[in-house]
């Protein structure tokens, strides 16, 4: 039996660890190439022998820490003394992340390379983490996770580290840190960060991440939801809550890193209704999360989409962003986060773990439940400057946009800033964003083409189609005209009154500015 063992950090000895990381390279890359890119894609699979027939017969640092570190694999004695012999097989049992067995260093936690890029550039941390079920399974022969289990950079971490804005703030909160990767990548750009979750473990990994990666600014407090920052407040926030809707029962298992303990959506929608009251002015509190669409009780009419439901939490004087990504099934919902926990429909428990899921689905009504990003921002007290510029009305934004996206940090933070700068109206010079193509479809043997479409590369991958008059409107958005300029050069080309053309494109060009199609020239 694994022996669970509780980490302790230690900033002496996390800095030794760091120095033997760093000297037996255990990077991404370094790894990659040792054991091969097919191979090293396999493990995110879950396949790990064609890894170890790569390095087989190896007893370097890098192969051995590989094996124990990134694999979860007990290694001889010796060949990890040589690979750390700055912390020792001694400093690694006092940090409580391995410990020895018959002549060999068993691991109790993984540590892996996690790469990160931002608007500072790319980087790379060592991440510590709970052994993984494929690591259990291989030692334990089951790969059922304990409840109070930590979870390493999983790809939830990753999507709301995509959708983090890079903004510069005072402070900043990371509500339920986990392992503390967005507590690290938000340290980046804050001068000081909380770090707050319900478990012990979490906070004790979160620490140890923070000493490996050197970073000095955060802090760490116990505590569920906003009792750790009572009375405080915050440039940012950010969240990957437990937000995962598990029946409340006896013979279902809770995991900490996933589960509020609440029925339903409840958690998400205690998070949207608490997190105002801890925003600076300006302010943005951004999760992600799941949300649940009823359907209709005997005759009480027509059910509630999710969106619309969460839509009601969030104060209408507050700005709301909310992008749905995904919706699943309550089956397929229930497959997914019961074979999350460990658990293969070839084992025993789950089928009563499947209906109990459907049992709880189907006596309060829900018909869908949706996954995707919120953010709500506080506004803006006007103060100097500020003072003088209209307060924008709230952007009030809520769609499902299933297409590929990339930089939705970036386009989210363009988006508000787009928002805001249409507050006095619409600026005096627009330029085209460098991602915008234009794409034209004729048919055969017409001139004029019968669809023209406006496509964005970057950010949400949007594609609006456009008519001719607002294609060469943004056409000629390079700069040189100013937009009453090339309205008025318009009206004349199409021969109709400018005061009708204004009002046609006026609300359009609006929402192009906010999509990151145009952008303000001074900005």
């Amino acid at each position: 039996m694994v022996r669970h063992l509780l980490p302790r950090p230690d900033s002496v000895l996390c800095a030794a660890l760091a120095a033997d990381l760093d000297a037996a390279d255990l990077r991404s890359e370094p790894l990659r190439a040792a054991w091969g890119a097919e191979a090293d894609d396999a493990l995110a699979r879950g396949i790990r022998s064609p890894l170890l027939r790569a390095i087989a017969g190896r007893t370097d640092a890098l192969a051995s820490l590989g094996r124990l570190f990134v694999l979860g694999m007990p290694q001889p004695e010796a060949d990890v003394a040589a690979a750390l012999a700055r912390t020792g097989v001694d400093g690694l049992e006092a940090l409580g992340l391995g410990y020895r067995e018959d002549g060999a260093v068993v691991p109790a936690a993984l540590i892996r390379p996690q790469s990160f890029v931002d608007a500072d550039g790319v980087g790379e941390w060592w991440i510590a983490s709970d052994l993984d079920e494929l690591a259990l399974h291989h030692m334990d022969g089951g790969g059922a996770l304990p409840p109070d289990h930590v979870l390493g950079v999983g790809g939830a971490s990753r999507t709301l580290a995509s959708t983090v804005m890079p903004v510069e703030v005072e402070r900043a909160l990371d509500l339920g840190t986990g392992c503390g990767i967005q507590a690290l990548l938000v340290s980046r750009h804050a001068g000081s960060v909380i770090a707050t979750d319900i478990s012990a473990r979490a906070l004790a990994y979160a620490e140890l991440n923070a000493l490996l990666a050197g970073a000095h600014n955060i802090e760490f407090r116990q505590g569920s939801m906003f009792e750790p920052v009572a009375g405080e407040s915050f440039g940012l926030i950010v969240s990957n809550p437990p937000f995962v809707i598990t029946p409340r029962g006896a013979d279902v298992p809770e995991y900490e890193y996933r589960d509020g303990g609440l029925v339903g959506d409840a958690l998400v929608e205690a998070f949207v209704r608490e997190a105002p009251a801890h925003l600076a002015p300006g302010g943005s509190a951004q999760l992600l999360g799941n949300w649940e669409s009823v359907g209709p009780s005997t005759g009480s009419g027509a059910g509630v989409p999710g969106l619309r439901r969460l839509e009601s939490w969030i104060e209408p004087a507050l700005d709301a962003w909310v992008v749905q990504r995904e919706t699943l099934s309550p089956l397929g919902y229930a497959e997914l986060w019961i074979r999350d926990g460990g658990t293969t429909p070839r084992d025993a428990a789950f089928e009563p773990l499947l209906d109990a899921w459907l049992d709880d689905f189907a006596a309060r009504g829900v018909t869908e439940i949706g996954f995707g990003y919120v953010l709500i921002r506080r506004p803006a007290v006007g103060v100097g400057e500020d003072a003088t510029r209209s307060t924008p009305s709230p952007l009030r934004r809520f769609e499902t946009l299933p297409q590929p996206v990339t930089s939705v940090g970036r386009a989210l933070r363009d988006g508000l800033a787009g928002h805001d700068a249409l507050a006095d109206g619409i600026p005096d010079v627009l330029l085209v964003a460098g991602d915008v193509t234009e794409a034209r479809h004729h048919l055969p043997g017409q001139e004029a083409p019968s669809v023209i479409e406006l496509r964005q590369g970057g950010g949400f991958g949007r594609t609006i189609s456009v008519d001719p008059a607002l294609a060469g409107f943004v056409g000629a958005c390079d700069g040189d005209l100013t937009v009453t300029q090339i309205v008025a050069a318009l009206a004349e080309l199409f021969d109709v009154p400018l005061v009708d053309l204004w009002s046609d494109l006026e609300p359009r060009i609006r929402t192009l500015v906010t999509d990151g199609f145009l952008i303000p020239a001074d900005r």
